[in-house]
């Protein structure tokens, strides 16, 4: 069974990408307006987020068919401990999640972390990280993390999006595209370890009441003849639309679409079909800092 993209990055907080090798797809003209994006967290803010994750996964091996259904809410936050010389310091916590999981006809498995009850086994890894501090980060004002220190979970990279956002280097034009490279790890059936090269392509859609609105798209650049590495693949890209508030130096909200079809990852006639929604919002009202609102 392949575990639930948003199960793993609960578990898993994704690594940053290295913003160190970013480049520039096209550069901005100088006849258009031009857009710095940069992070701006307050000591003692913190921002929470909401995040829905909704999947379907069919896989159909030796004409046997399986068929998983994954519902899960979670809220999260990031507590800014620290703000000096051009660096922000938070921690990355998991407050709750609401998650269901059904495999077929079997009984569906539920269940609700505020609701005081044990966690099913299916869910116990995600259970015991509830609460928890997951990771601190520092971060510069790019979203370029330059310490980390992991609480809970790996440090594997599970395309759900990095906790911040790889911003360019200098002020950009609208329909300006940067890219932003990143390593999936794959294991063949032969046991050995592929890594696959891909990189993450941004774009300034539009600007609008100082909100940038982004979008994302990954793009593979290691070639992918294997369909059962391509099955491991296609959970972990990122396509999909990103809102920036440019004036407070945060994400808005976030969203992640898959429609991926794999034939031929476990013998000619096995199938693999991949669809899923991830949505990321702020939740208003509960955004809180030590300083007052002008």
């Amino acid at each position: 069974m392949i575990l639930p993209a948003l199960l793993m990055f609960l578990l898993s907080p994704p690594v940053l990408a290295d913003d160190a090798k970013q480049s520039a797809v096209s550069q901005p003209t100088t006849n258009q307006p031009t857009y710095l994006l940069r992070y701006k967290l307050q000591p003692s803010q913190q921002l929470h987020y909401e995040v829905t994750h909704v999947a379907k996964t069919k896989t159909r091996i030796n004409g046997s068919e399986e068929i998983t259904n994954v519902h899960t809410v979670s809220r999260r936050h990031w507590d800014v401990s620290k703000v000096a010389d051009g660096e922000m310091t938070f921690d990355h916590v998991i407050d709750s999640v609401d998650m269901t999981q059904q495999q077929d006809d079997k009984e569906e498995k539920r269940w609700n972390s505020d609701s005081g009850e044990e966690a099913p086994a299916i869910f116990e890894r995600v259970a015991e990280q509830i609460g928890k501090k997951l990771s601190t980060l520092t971060v510069n004002a790019r979203g370029q993390e330059t310490t980390r220190e992991n609480h809970g979970g790996t440090k594997a990279s599970l395309g759900m999006g990095s906790l911040t956002l790889a911003l360019p280097e200098k002020a950009i034009t609208i329909g300006h595209s940067w890219a932003v490279p990143r390593e999936i790890k794959t294991r063949t059936e032969d046991g050995l370890i592929k890594p696959i090269k891909i990189r993450e392509l941004y774009t300034l859609e539009k600007v609008k009441t100082g909100v940038a609105t982004l979008s994302i798209r990954s793009e593979p650049l290691t070639p992918i003849d294997d369909e059962s590495v391509k099955a491991q693949v296609v959970q972990q890209l990122s396509n999909g639309e990103i809102r920036f508030d440019m004036d407070n130096g945060h994400m808005l909200s976030k969203q992640l679409d898959w429609d991926e079809t794999v034939v031929g990852f476990q013998g000619a006639t096995s199938l693999m079909e991949y669809r899923a929604r991830m949505t990321e919002k702020l939740i208003d009202g509960i955004q809180r800092t030590a300083k007052l609102d002008k």
